[in-house]
């Protein structure tokens, strides 16, 4: 329970400093692209971030993303980010699966690891990675996969961009909107995410109630139904 409500605090707090973060670009706008907006190589730091962040330290730096949509555009912004998650996913997966546990524990808790241990299926595995990265934007994952997955890095870095590639588009797009939808669209995001898991939960304990294991006969190992 309290990590659920650790992690509802943290994406709530993502959120607002996505806000803060395109308020502050907004409103200084000119200063900012006097310094860096007509600097190319600011576009390789940007990426370079993101990979560096991605592979040594998983954190989350997607305040960026506001401040480089305003600079150079969403479309640039949604392939730079794409293209850094990208490149640092595969190599968080490479280190995992060549080196194992004693190199990824020093980048990464094992424990945060070990969670998402049971999301990765045996089958369906390329959707599943896809899927995954929708639904679970976090780093972590990738070195979850290099270390208890047997899938190829070809079908790995495939899953991962079509995955990332959502998520991307969207966070540059909504940060070159002005605040105020900024605030209505993640209302409506997190209002979506809501009902999902409601619907989720309620189709789960529903499927539940009409798969129930029928009873043996400890006698012949046959099943008794029960009539009436």
């Amino acid at each position: 329970m309290k990590e659920k409500i650790k992690e509802e605090i943290g994406i709530g707090a993502i959120i607002v400093l996505f806000i803060l973060s395109s308020y502050f670009v907004q409103t200084n706008l000119d200063i900012i692209r006097e310094y860096l907006g007509k600097n190319p190589l600011s576009m390789f730091v940007y990426v370079d971030i993101l990979i560096i962040a991605t592979v040594i330290a998983p954190v989350d730096i997607t305040a960026l993303i506001p401040v480089a949509s305003q600079l150079w555009g969403w479309l640039v912004t949604a392939l730079l980010s794409l293209a850094g998650w990208w490149i640092g996913s595969i190599i968080a997966f490479a280190l995992a699966r060549k080196y194992g546990v004693p190199l990824v524990k020093k980048f990464i808790s094992l424990e945060k690891i070990h969670k998402y241990e049971n999301f990765i299926p045996k089958r369906n595995i390329f959707w599943s990675i896809v899927f995954l990265r929708i639904t679970i934007p976090a780093d972590v994952l990738s070195y979850a996969l290099g270390l208890f997955s047997r899938v190829h890095i070809k079908t790995y870095a495939l899953a991962t961009l079509l995955g990332l590639a959502p998520l991307a588009f969207l966070l540059a797009y909504i940060g070159s909107l002005p605040v105020f939808y900024q605030i209505i669209s993640f209302v409506i995001a997190v209002f979506l995410i809501v009902v999902v898991i409601i619907i989720a939960r309620a189709y789960k304990k529903k499927k539940g109630l009409f798969t129930r294991k029928p009873k043996r006969d400890k006698r012949g190992g046959k099943e008794l139904n029960k009539r009436g």
